[in-house]
Parts: structure tokens; C-alpha cells; sequence
């Protein structure tokens, strides 16, 4: 590779490697949760994403996926739950209670699916 620099860090050598600027949508929520989570647990996938350039678009489709995910399961959680306009009309404490906790619920599932499990390795 062509003018790639080192810096050195006790006895060893270690290539200065920025990611690549990414023009347009900046990584959301869950991007940044999955960056973390690669970062800590799966440092060789991680590299090997920053090696090959693909972290950015894989942040991308995790966040995205989230997101769309979140967008299903919050209106068959409120169902389930008989969240609707009424009850938040009639006791809106309740009705922020319980959304709340409906979310936090996605949320995990979310988590658990996207975000700590191994789609995409």
C-alpha cells in the first residue's frame, strides 16, 4: 500500500488508519451501539470491517434494520397490550406507563436480535 504511515507505540509499529469519510445519512442510535458492542467483543471483525471499508455500511444497515424493526414491533406490542388512542385519553399516566415499558421491550429484543447478535459476521 502506498503512503501508509506508522506510529510507533513502545516496540511496535502501528499503521494510522482513519476511517473513511462517509458523505450523507450519519449513523443513528443502534449504529453507534453496534460499532461499541464490535469494538469490545469482536475486535478482529471490527478490523476487518476498517481493513476492507465496509464498518460504514454495515452501521448503516444495522441502524437501519433497527429502526424498521422498532417501527413493527411498537404497533404489535401496543395491540397486545390495548394501548391505544382511549386510554390515553382517559388515563394519560397510564398510557405513558405503559408505552414506555412497550418500548423497552422493542428495545431489547432489538438489542438482542441487531445489535449483540452475530447477523452480519
Amino acid at each position: 500500500m502506498k503512503g501508509l504511515t506508522y506510529s510507533r507505540c513502545g516496540d511496535y509499529y502501528i499503521p494510522d488508519l482513519k476511517l473513511s469519510e462517509q458523505a450523507g445519512t450519519p449513523i443513528g442510535k443502534y449504529g453507534r451501539m453496534r460499532k461499541q458492542y464490535l469494538e469490545k467483543h469482536h475486535p478482529i471483525f471490527y478490523n476487518n470491517l476498517i481493513l476492507t471499508g465496509r464498518l460504514y455500511p454495515h452501521l448503516l444497515e444495522i441502524d437501519k434494520a433497527a429502526n424498521e424493526r422498532m417501527d413493527t414491533l411498537m404497533p404489535q406490542l401496543m395491540e397486545a397490550a390495548g394501548v391505544d388512542e382511549a386510554l390515553k385519553a382517559a388515563d394519560q399516566m397510564r398510557w405513558v406507563g405503559l408505552m414506555n415499558t412497550l418500548k423497552a421491550q422493542a428495545e431489547e429484543t432489538i438489542l438482542s436480535e441487531l445489535i449483540f447478535g452475530e447477523e452480519g459476521e
